[in-house]
């Protein structure tokens, strides 16, 4: 067949041109037979013969990514030799070899898919000029998504930050006051629209229809200021006071150098914040009560002014009188008198004021003013509790580390003591000779400070401790602690109280490890999967009741609730980590057991079915849930065993599962 395609089928079409306008097949015979290419070479190289026995050479035959490269080589006469590398699929047109400049040229797709597609062999299809543009526009349609997505275009010169980014609906936290629904918090884009803290939900909604709401909590945002309250006091001034709910002041005297002044120290404090996601408002005054009405009604969002000294009258003046920290009641009398400044509210007789507000008004104006002093009542920072001791000889037995650790924890006993506080998690170094420091940690289900339970756990371990050469120190410092007050001893003198089980789990978990010793939590879920959490051994279920209102009906309802895992529902103790696939199932449609199945690799007969217990999915998580289907069955095999097994589907409807069936559970 090779020679018959040979004799009946020339290598190039009729008239067929290569680069310098010559007929390539006139261009071959002229040659003499020695130097005639022989018809196999020109199949492997240009792939245009018909051979009957290869793929599908019609198709452009796939090209490499030297492609440019090559065509550019073909400009310098050293080889003639079209072949399909050169990107004209074998036949070299009278133009020039393509380039980078030529294929630039080539119009641009307007959309997604327009333009030469790659063909099943990875080439592109030819234009009117003959050249390929497959190379270079399908690396960049493929591509093009992924770039897209991965790097953004630059904003164009003068364009603000907010037009190049996409716009976000306003987000809002909200919070019931009585039977008003008002407003908390406010991101940027909220306030933008007007919306201001106070301010119903309703009367939010209609002026901002796409309003996004979150329930406010406001005992996390406590912990959180108390937590920053702590980390300032730790790291940038000893005195920092929680003033509000979202404000704190900080005594900046004899620190500010330290960070190279008021200005700087600000400065400095800004970054920090904004690194971690908050933005602040900071200003510097004499006085606390100065500095907090300049910070709110006369700074901009992550600013920072700074009140020379004596001039904190000049700056409270035009502020509004609701900087002076007034209550409610007076803002709103000296509203209707028609105070709206602080220079105002200064000018006027003191003993009308006295005699209207009392005191409270005049002890804020002479606290802003300096006129006053105002005490600080500063973060408590808890010290790190660490005992040590340091040997004149090293120590390399089990019996002397166990001697000093005896030593060691009625000192730290002492320690928690004087602080009111429980130990949670502890950690002991023992310092060796060779500089390899060795530690050992442990840690408590509950804060104690019972010295024979402390060194109990820390004796269990101290096979892992290495001497090496020999320890010359010892230290025991308490990574965690949590407050602890005194215990009343008279509901256990009374009656019998339920056993402590605190030791037992502090053992077990020092032991295996705290990953591994948990206790299971229900969840309010008909999914199995979703029904359970895990917890720790002591923590207490919070109780998850439905918050009812005083008139609510449902008070009238005095049965006790199901408990989420009744023994009228019987399910199993553990389930899978995943359902598993069980294969050769044969039972009856839609509500019969199964009778046998095949689950890894092993047959199963059934003699004894409960069900089924229909489960349909939650719909309100997630809308493929909606027709969702599983039945349920609790059967026992001619073995014993006892497997909970589910399919999928109702066995009537298709749309609600593929009557699949899977093991969850044993």
């Amino acid at each position: 067949m090779s020679k018959r395609c040979e004799i009946a089928t020339h290598p190039f079409k009729p008239e067929t041109q290569g680069w310098e306008g010559k007929n390539l097949q006139a261009s071959i015979d002229d040659l003499p037979a020695y130097q005639r290419p022989r018809v196999k070479s020109l199949l492997r190289e240009t792939g245009v013969v018909e051979n009957p026995f290869a793929v599908d050479v019609t198709k452009p035959k796939r090209t490499v990514g030297t492609d440019t490269r090559a065509a550019a080589r073909r400009t310098d006469g050293r080889g003639k030799r079209p072949t399909s590398r050169d990107g004209h699929n074998g036949e070299a047109s009278a133009v020039a070899p393509p380039n980078l400049a030529r294929l630039a040229d080539l119009p641009a797709p307007r959309y997604h898919g327009e333009g030469p597609r790659p063909t099943s062999r990875g080439t592109g299809t030819l234009d009117e000029t003959g050249l390929e543009q497959g190379r270079f526009f399908q690396t960049g349609r493929t591509l093009g998504p992924m770039v897209a997505r991965t790097c953004k275009d630059d904003a164009a010169p003068g364009a603000s930050p907010a037009s190049s980014t996409v716009a976000q609906n306003p987000l809002a936290t909200i919070e019931r006051s009585g039977a008003r629904v008002e407003l908390v918090a406010l991101c940027p884009a909220a306030q933008a629209r007007g919306l201001r803290p106070g301010m119903a939900l309703t009367t939010a909604r209609a002026q901002s229809p796409d309003l996004e709401t979150r329930p406010a909590d406001r005992d996390g945002d406590r912990r959180d200021l108390v937590r920053l309250a702590r980390l300032l006091a730790r790291r940038w001034s000893p005195t920092v006071e929680i003033s509000d709910a979202d404000g704190l002041l900080i005594d900046l005297s004899g620190v500010a150098h330290l960070r190279g002044g008021e200005q700087a120290f600000c400065r400095r404090l800004v970054r920090m914040l904004s690194r971690n996601g908050f933005s602040a408002r900071i200003a510097v005054a004499d006085t606390a009560g100065a500095a907090w009405a300049v910070s709110r009604y006369a700074c901009s969002q992550n600013g920072v002014r700074i009140v020379a000294p004596g001039q904190q009258e000049e700056a409270v003046s035009p502020l509004p009188p609701a900087a002076l920290r007034l209550e409610a009641p007076a803002l709103e009398l000296l509203d209707r008198l028609g105070v709206a400044q602080i220079g105002e509210l200064a000018a006027m007789p003191r003993a009308p004021l006295a005699r209207r507000f009392r005191r409270s008004i005049l002890d804020r104006l002479d606290q802003a003013l300096g006129q006053a002093p105002e005490t600080l009542s500063p973060v408590t920072v808890r010290e790190a509790i660490v005992v040590s001791r340091r040997f004149l000889e090293p120590i390399a037995t089990a019996e002397a580390i166990g001697q000093v650790l005896r030593d060691l924890t009625p000192e730290l006993v002492k320690r928690l003591l004087q602080t009111g506080q429980g130990a949670r998690s502890l950690e002991l170094v023992a310092d060796r000779i060779d500089g390899i420091p060795q530690r050992l940690r442990i840690g408590f289900a509950r804060p104690t400070r019972d010295g024979s339970h402390i060194s109990q756990m820390m004796l269990r371990r101290i096979e892992e401790i290495e001497p090496g050469y020999g320890i010359e120190a010892m230290a025991l410092h308490v990574r965690r602690s949590d407050d602890l007050g005194a215990q009343t001893l008279g509901p256990e003198l009374v009656e019998k109280a339920p056993p402590d089980l605190s030791s037992l789990v502090d053992a077990i978990v020092n032991r295996i490890g705290p990953h591994r010793l948990w206790r299971v939590k229900p969840v309010e879920s008909e999914v199995p999967e979703r029904a359970l959490e895990r917890m720790a051994p002591l923590a207490r279920t919070p109780d998850r009741g439905p918050l009812l209102a005083r008139d609510d009906v449902r008070w009238l309802d005095a049965t006790p609730s199901d408990h989420p895992w009744h023994p009228r529902w019987p399910r199993p103790a553990r389930l899978l980590h995943r359902p598993e696939r069980v294969q050769h199932v044969l039972s009856e449609l839609p509500d019969l057991p199964p009778r046998r199945f095949t689950w890894r690799g092993r047959n199963y007969r059934v003699v004894a079915a409960e069900g089924p217990e229909r489960i349909a999915g939650e719909w309100w998580r997630r809308s493929s849930e909606r027709w969702s289907v599983r039945d349920y069955f609790l059967v026992e095999t001619e073995t014993g065993e006892r497997f909970w097994l589910f399919r999928r589907g109702d066995g009537v409807r298709s749309e609600t599962g593929d009557l699949s069936w899977y093991l969850h559970g044993r």
